[in-house]
């Protein structure tokens, strides 16, 4: 917390009100030396493409003896996208955290009332925890609980009309809407948005479960955000992480990986996703863009399109909340089919982010390089390593071993800072040795197969349904 005596002017929360921090904690309150986050954005993107060039250049023995065989556009495009880009990646993440110095979340005199709404389908044997978990927020303002019943088959209508009488109170008020039929998502979400009046909105998804405290620094965060923050993304964690060897890997996956994304992302004020599961948005932001769009990927979709109106998006790594994750390889494909074909779909309707001048227009060419890299991986990678098992090392080989200490010493920095925030919330990262080496050996060559797949799906428009978040 800063100093009593930066407190900041009391925050009105009247319904619909736009509420947002004054321009004061814009930056960290601190003695000494302070370095702009453009000038921090431009120095890590100089040393992260210096890192790209050395490494074009300590590849050009393989290139050019790839080039033999393929020739050199097929050459370039496979070094490219299976080294030198994913290493700019690595190097400006690992950049970006290493130099990452926000603001503490400011003090606040009068909490906003906040609507939450949680859309869900067929959520049984999730639903109480997640509503107990609401019940139990130590948030000193008023919290309305949405529960909005998307045409359950089986008893989660009943479960939830039970639990929200039961833990009703003063404090945290709780109602359920039930749709006659299934609609998807966004219509959920926009069914309970016109039914509710407060400034802030946040969504939660029907399988989770928050800290005590995270809607509590959510809003804290939001508060003490830039004035032009539309919406922040809290954190998710996974719950169920023991259940077997994919949970334990999507631990770190969560942990290590999207988290970090999302903290570079923010530094440059502009997270890319405002996941669904948990996430703080402004309802005149949200009625600006039209609310929640129909489509597979309404959280990216919706994201880009707060982007698309010039305003910044945040991100929380205080605000917790923990998800049960896809124990099954079917169920886990289908989760990042979804996610692929929401990027897709973000890249249709707004593509014309690729030219809009601002820091994190970097992150959405990125996002499109995705796109080859996942291919070059399924269908130049993949082969590589099976044909080095044979005694070919056209594409697998001594250059692909030597990345191997950089991305331990990358995965070390992200790391350390990740359980640093940990550490701070009173948690602790628990010895899951078995999942990382699984994470950081074998992951991707699930992973982006089942993109490829979810990219396919998108362009032959095949069925979208809930699916699996």
């Amino acid at each position: 917390m800063l100093d009593q005596s930066q407190a900041p002017a009391r925050f009105e929360g009247d319904a619909g009100d736009m509420l947002q921090a004054d321009d004061s904690n814009a930056r960290p309150l601190r003695q000494g030396f302070y370095l702009p986050v453009p000038a921090k954005f431009v120095l890590v993107l100089v040393l992260a493409l210096a890192w790209m060039a050395a490494s074009v250049w300590l590849s050009l023995p393989w290139l050019h003896e790839l080039s033999r065989l393929a020739g050199l556009p097929l050459a370039l495009v496979a070094i490219g996208f299976i080294a030198y880009v994913p290493g700019f990646m690595n190097a400006f993440l690992v950049g970006s955290i290493l130099s990452d110095r926000r603001p503490k979340r400011r003090l606040v005199i009068h909490y906003p009332k906040v609507d939450v709404l949680v859309a869900c389908y067929n959520e049984r044997d999730n639903i109480a925890d997640t509503l107990a978990s609401l019940a139990a927020q130590d948030y000193p303002g008023l919290i309305r609980v949405t529960l909005i019943d998307d045409g359950s088959t089986d008893d989660t209508l009943a479960v939830a009309r039970a639990e929200t009488r039961r833990l009703a109170s003063a404090s945290v008020e709780m109602r359920v809407i039930a749709m006659p039929r299934n609609g998807g998502k966004a219509s959920a979400l926009n069914h309970g948005l016109a039914g509710t009046s407060a400034g802030l909105v946040i969504t939660v998804d029907g399988d989770s479960y928050l800290r005590a405290d995270a809607i509590r620094k959510l809003v804290e965060r939001f508060l003490s955000d830039p004035p032009n923050t539309v919406a922040v993304a809290g954190a998710v964690l996974v719950r169920n992480s023991r259940r077997n060897w994919l949970t334990r890997a999507q631990e770190w996956d969560y942990f290590h990986g999207i988290a970090a994304v999302k903290r570079m992302q923010s530094m440059y004020h502009g997270t890319l996703v405002a996941q669904g599961a948990f996430s703080l948005y402004t309802r005149d932001a949200l009625e600006q863009v039209g609310g929640w769009p129909d489509c597979v990927g309404e959280d990216i979709v919706l994201s880009w399109a707060l982007l698309e109106t010039g305003a910044r998006l945040g991100y929380c790594e205080e605000a917790c909340l923990f998800t049960k994750v896809p124990d099954r390889l079917r169920q886990f494909s289908r989760q990042r089919q979804r996610w692929s074909r929401g990027l897709m779909e973000a890249f249709a309707r707004h593509g014309r982010l690729l030219f809009k001048r601002r820091l994190s227009t970097l992150f959405i060419w990125w996002n499109l390089l995705f796109v080859p890299m996942d291919l070059v991986y399924t269908l130049v990678f993949i082969p590589g390593v099976i044909a080095a098992f044979f005694g070919y090392y056209w594409i697998v080989g001594i250059m692909t071993l030597l990345v191997l200490p950089l991305a331990a010493i990358w995965n070390a920095i992200i790391f350390r800072v990740q359980r640093r925030m940990l550490n701070g919330q009173g948690m602790s990262v628990r010895r899951n040795i078995g999942g990382f080496l699984v994470y950081s050996l074998g992951y991707t060559a699930i992973l982006q197969p089942v993109c490829v797949v979810g990219y396919a799906a998108e362009l032959l428009r095949l069925r979208k349904t809930w699916g699996t978040k």
